[in-house]
């Protein structure tokens, strides 16, 4: 069988969610973190390797805290995101603080991935089918051809994904008859409401469909991916223009303009399982319910 790699993206921090490292936030029964279901379950679903992708600035606190236990269950390597890994013929504009985006975290980790690859954001809980489905997808024969290169997305129904503490962004995906993705419309400020979710707006809250399938950043990639991100990356830095320090080259706008010259086909499986994350301060004690109560279930036991 085929290996397969897990890139975890972890370089950011909440600026909504306020101090502290919320990648590292205890919220487990037993003090574990959010990655360490994420990798229990990536294991379980048959991966092989993890590639932590960080800040140098956060290594140490990261690997004490999570990257030694890690390695004693699976193979990890780390890659380092950092506002001057540049291509040659670009320095850093004078004031740039914004991390360069998604797209730059997975071309940092050229060199440590050659074999198909999921990419999953390290504060988010995407449950154990969306790694199965992720993998057995990855370990089948889904070669470019012609140029056109295959890629699978998590697809998670919105209702899943929806926070009780505020408004949350979501790309909501459309699909043709395949279930292949065709465009994904980025659509802010959703709520949850008593009858649903809806789009709130000043002008009135517009009701949205909570079976709609919408994106979580959980992607299948095959090992050439990396490669294009280079020359596009290259693309993206010289079109900024002067003076704009928060433009990021963001993964899934690069694989929406993919979608757009027909040079990507992308496979989206479906998952009814629910996601969650803390994307606010007040988010930490529902998801430490949520992961209390898949324990008392038996979904999961002691991981630390």
């Amino acid at each position: 069988m085929k290996k397969t790699t897990l890139a975890v993206m972890a370089a950011g921090i909440g600026s909504r969610f306020g101090k502290g490292i919320k990648q590292l936030e205890p919220l487990g029964p037993n003090g574990e973190i959010i990655m360490d279901y994420s990798i229990h379950d990536a294991i379980e679903a048959g991966f092989d390797k993890v590639v932590f992708i960080i800040r140098k600035d956060l290594e140490k606190d990261f690997r004490e805290i999570i990257g030694s236990r890690m390695e004693k269950k699976i193979p990890c390597e780390y890659a380092f995101q950092e506002l001057d890994a540049l291509p040659s013929g670009f320095t850093k504009p004078e004031g740039r603080t914004k991390p360069w985006g998604t797209g730059q975290a997975i071309l940092a980790c050229r060199g440590l991935i050659d074999t198909p690859f999921a990419v999953i954001n390290a504060d988010d809980y995407y449950g154990k089918k969306a790694f199965t489905l992720l993998h057995d997808y990855l370990v089948a024969d889904h070669p470019t051809q012609n140029g056109i290169h295959q890629i699978c997305m998590a697809g998670f129904r919105l209702g899943n994904t929806l926070s009780d503490n505020g408004g949350v962004t979501r790309g909501v995906c459309v699909l043709d008859s395949d279930r292949n993705l065709i465009g994904v419309n980025e659509t802010q400020n959703i709520v949850r409401t008593p009858g649903g979710a809806a789009v709130h707006s000043p002008d009135g809250d517009v009701p949205i469909d909570v079976n709609s399938m919408v994106s979580m950043n959980m992607w299948g990639l095959q090992a050439d991916f990396i490669d294009l991100l280079d020359s596009a990356f290259r693309e993206f830095l010289a079109q900024i223009p002067d003076g704009d320090l928060k433009k990021e080259f963001l993964l899934p706008t690069y694989i929406d303009q993919l979608l757009h010259k027909g040079k990507a086909v992308v496979k989206v499986l479906d998952t009814d399982d629910t996601w969650f994350g803390v994307t606010y301060q007040e988010d930490k004690d529902s998801v430490r319910k949520a992961f209390s109560d898949l324990c008392s279930r038996g979904v999961y036991g002691k991981l630390i």
